[in-house]
C-alpha cells in the first residue's frame, strides 16, 4: 500500500473530519480517479501520422498503465480532421496507480519544473476538482529525453469527491499538491 495512501487514511481524513465539522467519516472528501490526457493539434496529427502512438507510449510510461486513443466525434474539413480520427490520447488511474503517480508527480515531476512557483488555484470546477496543465512531457523520470522527437503538454484532472472547491483544494493540499498563494492585485482586498 502507499505510503500516502496510509498518511490519508490516518492523518488527513481526521484532520478534514475536524476542520468542516463532519458528523460521519464517510463525508470526508476522497480522491477517486486522476485522468491524464493529451490532446494534440490538427497541425501535429497531420504533419506526423505516428504521434499520436508517441502520445500513447509517453502516457504509458509516465503512468505505468496502457494509455487508449481519442478519436474525433465529427468530421471538420477546415482541420483536415475525420470523424473516428485519433487526436489524442488518455488515462485514467485508480487505486495504487492513482496514489503512486500522485506521490511521482509532487515529490519528482513538479521539482524538475522551471521556475515552478506552485500550481495555480483557479483551476477547480466548483465541484471539488481541480485540473492543471503540464507544458512537457520531459519533467516525469520516465521519459528518456534521448528519444522525445516533440514536446507533449498534458492536462491532469483530479476528481474527488467533494461537493466544494474549498473542500477540493483542502484535500489536495493535504495530499502534498504545492498550491501557489493567493495573489491579491494592488487596491483589492483579500
Amino acid at each position: 500500500m502507499s505510503y500516502l495512501k496510509e498518511i490519508y487514511r490516518k492523518e488527513i481524513v481526521p484532520a478534514l473530519r475536524e476542520h468542516f465539522k463532519y458528523k460521519n467519516v464517510m463525508q470526508v472528501p476522497r480522491l477517486q480517479k486522476i485522468v491524464l490526457n493529451m490532446a494534440l493539434s490538427h497541425e501535429k496529427i497531420n504533419k506526423d501520422r505516428k504521434i499520436v502512438d508517441e502520445a500513447i507510449n509517453t502516457l504509458t510510461a509516465i503512468t505505468g498503465q496502457k494509455a487508449v486513443a481519442t478519436k474525433a466525434k465529427k468530421a471538420i474539413a477546415n482541420f483536415k480532421l475525420r470523424e473516428n480520427m485519433n487526436i489524442g490520447a488518455k488515462v485514467t488511474l485508480h487505486g495504487e496507480n492513482m496514489w503512486d503517480f500522485l506521490v511521482r508527480l509532487v515529490n519528482v515531476a513538479m521539482p524538475r519544473v522551471r521556475d515552478f512557483r506552485g500550481i495555480a488555484q483557479r483551476g477547480f470546477d466548483h465541484n471539488g476538482n481541480y485540473s492543471m496543465g503540464i507544458k512537457e512531457q520531459t519533467v516525469f523520470t520516465e521519459i528518456n529525453i534521448d528519444k522525445v522527437t516533440q514536446t507533449l503538454g498534458m492536462d491532469i484532472i483530479f476528481v474527488t469527491s467533494a461537493k466544494t472547491d474549498e473542500e477540493g483544494r483542502a484535500l489536495l493540499e493535504a495530499l502534498g499538491l504545492p498550491f501557489r498563494k493567493q495573489e491579491t492585485k494592488p487596491g483589492e482586498k483579500h
